[in-house]
C-alpha cells in the first residue's frame, strides 16, 4: 500500500475520532476489547495475537502477527437512564450539609450512537525484529440529561430552598470524554518460544463538563475566598460550562510472551499511568486542580488449541481506576470542606477536600479486575469464527451515587461473536459483535440521603476491520 494511502487513513482516523467523541463506557470507561478480533472474543487473546492492534494489550504480540495496514470503525450504542425517588427532607438539612434534592428526575440521556476508528501499521525489519504503529480511541463516556429539576437552599440552611432546572440544578447536565493514543511498539523475539516487547503512548484527551455550576460553593476557590458574615466568595471560573479542553501525556508498556509447544501460550502485559497535561479549564472541578491522568492496567492471558482449528483463550485484566485521584477519591471527601462541614478550626488542610482540592471530593470508583473467555474456530481457508464472553464487577459503590450520574459506567457482562472472511489476495475482512445485558446501581443521594439514585445501562457495538497484507 503506498505511503500516501497509509497517511491519508491514519489522517482520517485521527479526524474522525476527535469529530466524533468517543462513549466506550464498557469496562469502566475503557473498551472490552482493542481490536476487531479480540472484541469479537470480549476482549480476550492476548496469548494468542491475530492482529496488529493486540500490540495495545501486550506488545510482545507484534512478534507473531504478519505485515499488514489495518483500519477498523467500530459503531458504539450506549442507552442510559437514570432515576430519584421523591425525597423526604422537606427542605431540611441532611447530615452532609442542607438538603440538595436531585428532582424526582427520571430521565434517559441522550447522545446514543458513536462512530470510534481505529488504524495500525507493522514491519518485520529482521527475523526477530519487528516495529509497529498505531492510532486508536479507547475508553470515554458522554452523557448528556436534559430537563428534570434541582432543589437546594442557596444560604446553606439560612434561606428557603429553591428549585432550579436540570439534574444538578445548572441546565442540561453531562460529561463528554474522548481519548485516543499514538502507540509506537518495538517487539523482539528471543527464542524460538519466547518473545518481549515495549511501547511508548502518546495520550490525547478532550473533555468537557456542563450542568454542574450549582456545585460553586463546594469549590475550594470559593470557599478560600467565602466571608462568613456575607455569606459570598469568588465564583469559580473552571467549573462547568467552559466547552472542550484538550489535554495530552505519554506513558508506556511491557509485554511478555511465552509458546512452550503449538497448542499452549502464555502472556502478561503492564500499562503504566498515563501522566496527563492538566484540564485546567475544569481546576474547580477535579481533584489536584484539573488533574486527570489514566489508570495504570495489567492482563494475563492463556490460550490452548486442542487442535488446529480451535483455539480456546482466558485473559485476566485489571484496571487501577482508585489510583487516579479525580476518579477515585470517594465524595465523601467533599463533606470535609469547611462550607459543608461548618467547620473552620483547620482550614489550610480542610480546604483541600473541595472541589478541585488536592483531596477533593470525586467519583469514587474502585478498581475493577476483569475476566475474559473467548474462542476461535477456522471452519475453512475463509472463514473463521469468534466469540466470547467477560465478566467484572462494575466499579461504583452504591453510595457514590450522586457524582455518578455523569458518569454511569456500571457495565458487568459482555457477550460477544464475530468473523474472519481471509479473501484469495490475502486480505482479511472482520467483523465483532457485543452485547452488554443490562445493569442497575441503586443507592441514596448523597446531599440528601432521603431519596435514592438508581441509574442503568445496556449496550450494543459493531465493528467491522480490513487488513491489507503486505
Amino acid at each position: 500500500m503506498s505511503t500516501f494511502r497509509t497517511r491519508s487513513i491514519l489522517s482520517l482516523t485521527v479526524a474522525l475520532a476527535f469529530a466524533a467523541g468517543t462513549a466506550s463506557a464498557t469496562n469502566g470507561y475503557y473498551t472490552h476489547g482493542t481490536g476487531t478480533k479480540s472484541k469479537a472474543q470480549a476482549g480476550a487473546g492476548s496469548a494468542n495475537p491475530e492482529e496488529i492492534l493486540a500490540m495495545a494489550t501486550n506488545p510482545s504480540a507484534l512478534a507473531y502477527v504478519p505485515e499488514s495496514i489495518d483500519a477498523g470503525l467500530s459503531l458504539f450504542m450506549p442507552f442510559r437512564d437514570y432515576k430519584t425517588s421523591p425525597s423526604l427532607a422537606n427542605g431540611a438539612c441532611s447530615p452532609q450539609g442542607c438538603a440538595y434534592t436531585i428532582g424526582p428526575n427520571d430521565i434517559s440521556s441522550k447522545n446514543e450512537w458513536f462512530l470510534i476508528p481505529s488504524v495500525a501499521m507493522n514491519w518485520k525489519l529482521t527475523d526477530v525484529d519487528f516495529l509497529g504503529a498505531a492510532f486508536y480511541a479507547r475508553g470515554g463516556m458522554n452523557t448528556q440529561w436534559d430537563g428534570g429539576t434541582a432543589t437546594y437552599d442557596p444560604y446553606f440552611g439560612q434561606g428557603k430552598p429553591t428549585t432550579f432546572p436540570g439534574t444538578f440544578g445548572g441546565g442540561t447536565a453531562g460529561v463528554d470524554l474522548m481519548q485516543g493514543f499514538l502507540n509506537f511498539t518495538y517487539a523482539r523475539k528471543l527464542g524460538d518460544t519466547i518473545s518481549a516487547g515495549v511501547s511508548g503512548i502518546v495520550a490525547m484527551q478532550r473533555f468537557q463538563a456542563r450542568g454542574v455550576s450549582k456545585f460553586a460553593p463546594f469549590t475550594k476557590t470559593f470557599v478560600s475566598t467565602f466571608n462568613p458574615a456575607t455569606g459570598s466568595g469568588q465564583m469559580p471560573q473552571n467549573l462547568s460550562g467552559n466547552g472542550h479542553q484538550m489535554s495530552y501525556g505519554y506513558g508506556g508498556e511491557v509485554g511478555f510472551q511465552w509458546h512452550p509447544t503449538d497448542q499452549i501460550g502464555f502472556a502478561a502485559a503492564y500499562t503504566t499511568k498515563m501522566s496527563m497535561s492538566k484540564l485546567t479549564d475544569y481546576k474547580d472541578l477535579f481533584a489536584e486542580g484539573g488533574g486527570f491522568d489514566m489508570p495504570a492496567t495489567w492482563t494475563l492471558g492463556l490460550a490452548y488449541k486442542p487442535t488446529p482449528a480451535w483455539a480456546l483463550m482466558f485473559d485476566v485484566q485489571g484496571i487501577d481506576y482508585s489510583q487516579i485521584r479525580a476518579v477515585g477519591n470517594g465524595i465523601q471527601n467533599l463533606f470535609k470542606c469547611p462550607i459543608l462541614s461548618q467547620d473552620f478550626s483547620n482550614f489550610d488542610h480542610d480546604v483541600e477536600y473541595c472541589l478541585g482540592g488536592s483531596r477533593g471530593g470525586g467519583f469514587g470508583w474502585r478498581d475493577m479486575t476483569v475476566y475474559k473467555f473467548g474462542g476461535s474456530w477456522k471452519y475453512s481457508d475463509e472463514w473463521t469464527w469468534r466469540a466470547g464472553y467477560s465478566y467484572a464487577k462494575q466499579p461504583i459503590p452504591n453510595n457514590q451515587m450522586t457524582f455518578n450520574i455523569l458518569a454511569p459506567g456500571v457495565m458487568e457482562q459482555h457477550w460477544t461473536a464475530g468473523f474472519t472472511n481471509t479473501q484469495s489476495s490475502g486480505n482479511e475482512l472482520n467483523f465483532s459483535f457485543m452485547f452488554a445485558p443490562s445493569n442497575s446501581v441503586k443507592g441514596p443521594q448523597n446531599f440528601d440521603p432521603t431519596q435514592s439514585v438508581e441509574f442503568k445501562m445496556y449496550q450494543l457495538d459493531f465493528e467491522v476491520s480490513y487488513s491489507w497484507r503486505r
